[in-house]
């Protein structure tokens, strides 16, 4: 058997919503992730297959308002001398790492909140860097560590 899950899919659907959002709205995942709370959070994955047939800008600024994030100061996009990896790009990151880190389906949504309020996202999130293009099983690792290897 080959290919993704539903669950995977809609979980990194879920996850480049918030980076999405995280862009937009010029704030850290962090930030999104205790702005949306786990209720919107849940919401977002348990929809994600109807929200990813949607503008992602729309459904964006639905959870924007309902969760009334306003803009804030945290900018890595316009620093970065290199390609800047669209939020498509930056969500299978996020997607892989959160499924190494537990598989359990019904842990996904918990183990995200977990992941994308951690320290590693600070280090992914640095476009300047390499660490968002590294090997998955090195990005687990450093997150396992909780430093950079």
């Amino acid at each position: 058997m080959t290919g993704e899950s539903q669950k995977e899919n809609d979980l990194f659907f879920t996850c480049s919503l918030i980076e999405y959002i995280a862009r937009k709205t010029k704030n850290t995942k962090k930030t999104i992730i205790e702005r949306l709370g786990k209720v919107n959070i849940d919401k977002i994955y348990e929809l994600a297959e109807v929200y990813h047939s949607e503008n992602i800008e729309q459904v964006a600024d639905e959870f924007i308002e309902k969760a009334n994030i306003n803009e804030g100061n945290y900018d890595n996009i316009s620093n970065c001398k290199y390609n800047v990896p669209t939020y498509w790009d930056i969500g299978k990151v996020y997607k892989r790492l959160i499924v190494m880190v537990n598989n359990d389906e019904n842990k996904y949504v918990d183990t995200l909140i977990k992941v994308l309020s951690s320290w590693i996202i600070e280090k992914i999130d640095n476009y300047n860097s390499s660490m968002y293009y590294e090997n998955p099983d090195y990005i687990y690792e450093c997150y396992v560590e909780g430093r950079v290897l």
